[in-house]
C-alpha cells in the first residue's frame, strides 16, 4: 500500500500569512505586513475602476427611496422590532463609524471594515451580521456604484429620517476594502471584554487608558453598559464615557446628544441565555453562510432575539424620534435589576403602564423599559445632567445638536469636505472638517522657485520644512498634510519634532516670497522642498524635476481646531532619525506606523530614508545614519555603506545608538540608530536596500525618490484626485 495514503494533501502552513508565521518563529523580526495590506491583488476590480467616479452615476433619489422603504419592510427570516429596522440599522451604522479614534485616525466606517474580522465578530457587534444581510438586496441592485461603506452609513441616516429626525446631510465617497485591516491595534488582551494591566496601567485612573485606544476593553465600541468592569456605578461610568468619547473627538455636549439620540430608538436584546448562542461569524459553522450568533431560543428572533447583555427599550415609543428618552430618564427613580441574559441594568421604581413600551411582536403587551449604566451616567454626572435638562427643555435644539453630532460621527474619517459626493452634502463648513480655502494657481511657479533659490536657505532647511509640513498626513482619516500650511499655526508650530526655532527662521524667509508672488505659503513650502531635492540631485550629477501642482490654500487659526490636531503630533520620525522620548515601542516600529499612515509602501519608505539621510535632514542636525561625506547630494551612499561588508556594526552604551567601524582597523566611520540598522538586518528591507546599493542604482534612485517625494507632498491634494 502506498505510504502516502490517508495523508492530508493540503500544506496547511502554506495557507497562513507568511510574515505572521515567520514572526511566530522569530518574534523580534519586524513585521512589514502593515505596509502590504490592501494590495491591489485583493480588489475584485480592474485598474480602470474608480469608485468615486462610479458613485457619481448613482440614481440618488431612487436609492434613497429604496432604503427608506427597507427600514419598514420586515423580513420573515429576521423580523423587524415593531415593524421597523430603525434601531438595527442605526446600531449598524453607529458601530461601523464608532470604532474611529482620534489618536491615529484608525477605525471608523470609511472603508466598510465592519464586514471583516475582527469587527464582524466582536461581542459588541452581535447580530449586526443580520443587519448587513438585510441590506444585501440594495447592494445587489446598485452593484459597484454603491460601496458597502456608504450603504451601511446611509441606512443609519435613513433610519433616523423614517423615525422623524431631520438629518444634517450625507456625503458619499467611501471606498470599500477587500480584506481585514491589520494596521489597527485594538488592544493586547487575549480574551474579549476583559481588560488587562496594559490597557489601564493605573486601574483607578480611567485617563490612563492606553493610547491609541478609545474603548474600555477589546470587543466593545465604547463602554461596558453594565458599569466599569461590569460593576454598576453611574458616576464611574461617566468617567469612562467622557474619556472614550473624547478620544473619538467628541465634546461633552456631543457625547450627551449622541447618547440620548442613540437610545431614543430601538432596544437592547438580552431576553435569554447568551451562552446558548452559536459562535460569532468567524467561528460559525460553514452551513451558516457567514452568519453568527445562531439562536436556539424558540423562534430565535422577535421578542426572543439575543445579543447578550441588557434587555428592553429606553423609551415609550422606540420607533419615534421624540423627547421620550429625557422624560423616562429624568422623571423616574431607578433601581438595579438583572436581564434574562444575566446583565445588570436599571428599571424604574414605579411606572404607569401606558408609559411602558409595547412588546416588539404583540402591541397588546407592555414591557418594562430599562437604562444601562451609561444612561444613568447621563443623570448622575452634573455636566451630562445639565445637557439632559437643556435638551428636554429645547427639543429642536437637541435635534439639531444630535443631527450634527451624528453627521460628525459618520463622516469624521472621510477627511475634508471636498471628498464628499452627492446631493445631500451640507453647504456649511465645519471646523472638524479642517477647512482650507482654495489657493491661487495663476502665479509664476518658476519665478517663485527662483526667489527661493536666491533666499540662501540650505537644502536641509528646505527639505526638512516641507517634510515636516506634509508628514502629518494620515490616510486613516485623511487629516493633516501640507495643504493649509498649518505647520505655521498652533499647535504645530510649537511641536518639538518641527524644531520651532529652525521652523520660524525658514518661515520668515518663505512667507515674504509668498506675499510677493501671490502664491500660498503652503505652495511655497512645498516648492522649497522640491527645489531642495532638485538641487541635491544636480549636486549628485543628475537632473530631475519634482512634479508640482499649485493650488494649496492657507488655513487660519479660526479654521483650525487646535485641540483636535494635538494627536497628530509626531512622537518619532524615522525619516528624520528622531524619537521624542523613550518608548516601549521600538524606533523601527514607530517608523513603520508613520509610513503606513502616510500611505507608503516598503520600497517607498526605503528610498525616502536613504535620500533624507543623504541630504542631511536629521532632526537637530545629528549625524546618525548620514553615511556619506557628500551631505546634501542625493546619492546612494546610505545604502552602499550600510551594506558594505568591510564594516562591522557595534552597539554602544546607549542601546539605541550603533557604531559602524572598519572591520580591519576598528576605526569609527559612522553612527546610526535602530531606524537605520533595520534596513540591513531585516531580510525584506535589506533586499530593497541592496537594490539601491548596486552600481547601476544612482539614476533609478534619484528618479524613485523624486516620484515618492511628490507622492508625500500631494497626499492631501484631494482636488487632484477623482
Amino acid at each position: 500500500m502506498d505510504g502516502s495514503s490517508g495523508k492530508c494533501p493540503v500544506m496547511h502552513g502554506g495557507m497562513t500569512n507568511t510574515e505572521e508565521s515567520v514572526t511566530s518563529w522569530w518574534p523580534k523580526t519586524l513585521n512589514l505586513d502593515i505596509l502590504h495590506q490592501h494590495d491591489g491583488k485583493t480588489s475584485p476590480f480592474d485598474k480602470a475602476y474608480n469608485y468615486r467616479d462610479a458613485v457619481k452615476t448613482l440614481d440618488f433619489d431612487e436609492l434613497k427611496k429604496d432604503i427608506l422603504s427597507l427600514v419598514t419592510d420586515s423580513q420573515d427570516w429576521w423580523p423587524a422590532d415593531w415593524g421597523s429596522y430603525s434601531g438595527l440599522f442605526i446600531r449598524l451604522a453607529w458601530h461601523s463609524a464608532g470604532s474611529y479614534r482620534l489618536a491615529d485616525g484608525r477605525g471608523g466606517g470609511g472603508s466598510g471594515n465592519i464586514r471583516f474580522a475582527p469587527l464582524n465578530s466582536w461581542p459588541d457587534n452581535a447580530n449586526l451580521d443580520k443587519a448587513r444581510r438585510l441590506l444585501w438586496p440594495i447592494k445587489k441592485k446598485y452593484g459597484n456604484k454603491l460601496s458597502w461603506a456608504d450603504l451601511i452609513l446611509l441606512a443609519g441616516n435613513a433610519a433616523y429620517e423614517v423615525a422623524g429626525l431631520k438629518t444634517f446631510g450625507f456625503g458619499f465617497g467611501r471606498e470599500d476594502i477587500w480584506a481585514p485591516e491589520k494596521d489597527t491595534y485594538w488592544g493586547s488582551e487575549k480574551e474579549w471584554l476583559t481588560d488587562n494591566e496594559e490597557r489601564y496601567p493605573t486601574k483607578d485612573d480611567r485617563e490612563s487608558l492606553e493610547n491609541p485606544l478609545a474603548a474600555v476593553v477589546m470587543g466593545l465600541i465604547y463602554v461596558n453598559p453594565e458599569g466599569v468592569n461590569g460593576v454598576p456605578d453611574p458616576a464611574k461610568t461617566a468617567q469612562d464615557v467622557r474619556v472614550t468619547f473624547k478620544r473619538m473627538a467628541m465634546n461633552d455636549e456631543e457625547t450627551a446628544a449622541l447618547t440620548a439620540g442613540g437610545h431614543t430608538l430601538g432596544k437592547c436584546h438580552g431576553n435569554g441565555d447568551a451562552g446558548a448562542l452559536g459562535g460569532e461569524p468567524e467561528a460559525a459553522e460553514m452551513e451558516n453562510m457567514g452568519l453568527g450568533w445562531m439562536n436556539p431560543n424558540k423562534s430565535g428572533n422577535g421578542r426572543y432575539t439575543i445579543t447578550g447583555g441588557p434587555e428592553g427599550a429606553w423609551t415609550t415609543n422606540p420607533t419615534k424620534w421624540d423627547g421620550g428618552y429625557f422624560d423616562m430618564l429624568l422623571d423616574h427613580e431607578w433601581e438595579l435589576t438583572t436581564s434574562p441574559a444575566g446583565a445588570k441594568q436599571w428599571k424604574p421604581v414605579d411606572i404607569a403602564e401606558e408609559d411602558m413600551p409595547v412588546d416588539v411582536e404583540d402591541p397588546s403587551i407592555r414591557t418594562m423599559p430599562m437604562m444601562t449604566d451609561a444612561d444613568m451616567a447621563m443623570k448622575v454626572d452634573p455636566i451630562y445632567r445639565e445637557y439632559m435638562e437643556k435638551f428636554r427643555n429645547d427639543f429642536e435644539y437637541f435635534s439639531d445638536c444630535f443631527a450634527r453630532a451624528w453627521f460628525k460621527l459618520t463622516h469624521r474619517d472621510m477627511g475634508p469636505k471636498v471628498r464628499y459626493i452627492g446631493p445631500e452634502v451640507p453647504e456649511e463648513d465645519l471646523i472638524w472638517q479642517d477647512p482650507i480655502p482654495a489657493g491661487s494657481t495663476s502665479y509664476d511657479v518658476d519665478a517663485v522657485k527662483a526667489k527661493i533659490a536666491d533666499a540662501g536657505l540650505s537644502i536641509s532647511d528646505m527639505v526638512s520644512t516641507a517634510w515636516d509640513s506634509a508628514r502629518t498626513y494620515r490616510g486613516s482619516d485623511k487629516r493633516g498634510g501640507a495643504n493649509g500650511a498649518r505647520i505655521r499655526l498652533a499647535p504645530q508650530k510649537g511641536w518639538v519634532g518641527n524644531e520651532p526655532e529652525r521652523l520660524s527662521r525658514v518661515l520668515s524667509v518663505l512667507e515674504p516670497i509668498a506675499a510677493e508672488t501671490g502664491a500660498s505659503i503652503a505652495d511655497v513650502i512645498v516648492l522649497a522642498g522640491n527645489l531642495g531635492v532638485e538641487q541635491a540631485a544636480v549636486a549628485a550629477g543628475y537632473k530631475v524635476t519634482v512634479p508640482f501642482a499649485p493650488g494649496r490654500g492657507d488655513a487660519t487659526d479660526e479654521m483650525t481646531d487646535a485641540e483636535s490636531f494635538e494627536p497628530l503630533e509626531p512622537l518619532a520620525d524615522g525619516f528624520r532619525n528622531w524619537v521624542k522620548d523613550s518608548y516601549v515601542v521600538s524606533a523601527e516600529e514607530m517608523m513603520l506606523d508613520r509610513a503606513q499612515l502616510m500611505g507608503l509602501t516598503a520600497p517607498e519608505m526605503t528610498v525616502l530614508i536613504g535620500g533624507m539621510r543623504a541630504m542631511g535632514t536629521n532632526h537637530g542636525g545629528t549625524s546618525h545614519g548620514v553615511f556619506t561625506d557628500r551631505v546634501g547630494q542625493l546619492t546612494t551612499d546610505y545604502f552602499v555603506n550600510l551594506t558594505d561588508m568591510g564594516n562591522v556594526w557595534k552597539v554602544t552604551d546607549d542601546e539605541e545608538i550603533y557604531e559602524l567601524r572598519d572591520r580591519k582597523t576598528n576605526d569609527l566611520k559612522w553612527t546610526a540608530t535602530r531606524a537605520d540598522l533595520v534596513f540591513g538586518s531585516n531580510s525584506i528591507l535589506r533586499a530593497y536596500a541592496e537594490i539601491y546599493a548596486q552600481d547601476d542604482a544612482p539614476k533609478k534612485f534619484v528618479k524613485d525618490f523624486a516620484v515618492t517625494w511628490a507622492k508625500v507632498m500631494n497626499a492631501d491634494r484631494f482636488d487632484l484626485k477623482a
